[in-house]
């Protein structure tokens, strides 16, 4: 690729979360314009190369995450953060609704220190009195991510009809189109 190529592509950065289900926080992270790509997988545990099984075991250590490649020209890491902490509970310790395990626990993986900062940030000025319990978000270094199985990929998409969808996956997704219609695609 010449120079003239490479000038012309647009540079993203990376971001692994999770809050709580992938297929929930993919459905919304694939909404957003400057979202390149929403990735569901695992990571933050200690088992290298895990299944599905096994992150639901709980003994692997692993959230369900997503791993979310942006555009920061089109949309910034902050307002990334906001949507992540407008559509989860980060005040409810490994579990997000009826989905109950240390999977499921909320999680900011930073890959430097810049997303650390800005994610310490955020969570300080949330942590003055915007919830009535403490935010119990699991801030750490990235180190590896896990792509999930097929069957994961975009499953809300595919899925719509699926009774976890209708009754978790959309009204998240609802909330979200409320809350941010501006970032819509």
């Amino acid at each position: 690729m010449d120079s003239a190529n490479r000038s012309q592509s647009p540079i993203t950065d990376t971001l692994t979360l999770g809050g709580g289900c992938f297929w929930c926080t993919e459905a919304i992270y694939t909404s957003i314009r400057g979202v390149v790509s929403a990735e569901p997988g695992y990571s933050g545990g200690h088992l290298k190369n895990p299944t599905y099984k096994q992150v639901c075991s709980g003994a692997t250590g692993h959230a369900e995450v997503i791993q979310i490649v942006f555009q920061p020209e089109l949309v910034s890491l902050r307002t990334l953060l906001g949507v992540f902490f407008k559509t989860h509970d980060p005040t409810t310790l490994n579990r997000q609704g009826a989905d109950i395990g240390t999977q499921y626990r909320s999680i900011i993986l930073f890959r430097s220190g810049e997303q650390e900062q800005i994610a310490r940030e955020v969570l300080q000025s949330l942590s003055d009195g915007v919830y009535s319990s403490p935010i119990v978000t699991e801030l750490k270094p990235f180190e590896v991510f896990y792509r999930a199985e097929e069957e994961h990929l975009d499953y809300y998409r595919r899925n719509p009809n699926q009774g976890y969808c209708q009754m978790v996956v959309q009204p998240k997704v609802e909330k979200f189109y409320r809350l941010f219609p501006e970032l819509l695609k």
